[in-house]
């Protein structure tokens, strides 16, 4: 059986679920996108094709490949978008949770059955039926974890409020050693400007003790003070509307030394090099047109 062991979101990564884009159905029709930057992309014409998506994730892949990680795939499932693994299920500490998400991508669970089979009955978790999340908005940090969520106004009201309140509440109980802290998360369904659609997309923890933020992205100034307050004025790399747009938030950690980024975040990438990172850049700017980027296709499993 394999031992989950995820902590924080920059510990020595040694296992990885990566997602796959060998079938996922190219452009779907406008009225089944669910979150607004895929509307816009679909209308335009430019949503991105398989063979793109294809290659992109390859080269995600070769970095693992380049640092000895070991990588789970889901079972391919035709049609079906898997790229985005990060959201279906995610760890803290030594426990794997399988939230309620939603119900176009309820299929994508069945792919990693292999992986979840690796793991021991009790190590995992199932969320109860009144609670919805997604990965993307769970984000462990030491004695903290992080949940990006929203209220029952907006939760009802918007299609890309993927977490609820009683989400938030579940990993208070389930995980009592931990300081469960949420954030309530500006919403829009039709503006992807306007729209964190999880926590990393306007912010992640990175090295020891930093972090990049888009200020915009939350619903309440006070959550942004905790977070400045909590890392320090001089550890946040701050972003803004266009490059939170862009997914600059949502780059991905394979150390406190190195981080996977896209080769378009120019400023973000010469910022971090500056402050001593490694940045191992990768083509993902045709995938960014999901909504979603490198940490969204990544379900981290063990880290030292």
């Amino acid at each position: 059986m394999m031992k989950i062991n995820i902590e924080n979101e920059s510990g020595k990564l040694k296992t990885v679920v990566l997602g796959i884009a060998t079938d996922f159905g190219g452009a779907p029709n406008i009225e089944d996108c669910y979150d607004p930057k895929s509307r816009a992309h679909v209308k335009a014409g430019t949503f991105p094709t398989n063979k793109s998506c294809v290659i992109e994730i390859k080269t995600l892949l070769d970095i693992f490949e380049k640092y000895d990680i070991e990588v789970f795939r889901p079972k391919n499932i035709k049609g079906l978008n898997q790229i985005f693994s990060r959201d279906i299920a995610f760890a803290i500490s030594d426990k794997l949770v399988i939230p309620n998400i939603i119900e176009d991508r309820i299929k994508e669970v069945d792919a990693i059955a292999d992986v979840i089979n690796k793991i021991a009955s009790e190590d995992i978790i199932r969320m109860p039926l009144s609670t919805r999340a997604e990965g993307g908005d769970v984000m462990p940090c030491n004695e903290y974890v992080f949940v990006g969520y929203s209220e029952k106004e907006d939760f009802e009201k918007y299609t890309v409020a993927r977490t609820n309140r009683s989400a938030l509440d579940f990993l208070t109980l389930t995980f009592p050693s931990k300081i469960v802290k949420g954030f309530e998360l500006n919403k829009s369904d039709t503006d992807p400007r306007e729209n964190a659609l999880h926590l990393d997309c306007c912010f992640q923890p990175i090295g020891k003790n930093m972090a990049i933020i888009y200020k915009g992205g939350f619903k309440h100034s006070e959550d942004v003070e905790f977070l400045v307050t909590y890392f320090g004025e001089k550890n946040i790399i701050e972003v803004n509307k266009e490059e939170m747009y862009n997914m600059n938030s949502n780059i991905f950690s394979i150390s406190e030394e190195v981080i996977i980024s896209e080769k378009g975040f120019v400023r973000l990438n010469t910022e971090l090099r500056k402050r001593g990172f490694t940045v191992e850049e990768v083509p993902y700017a045709e995938i960014a047109k999901m909504e979603g980027l490198l940490r969204c296709s990544t379900m981290p499993l063990i880290r030292d």
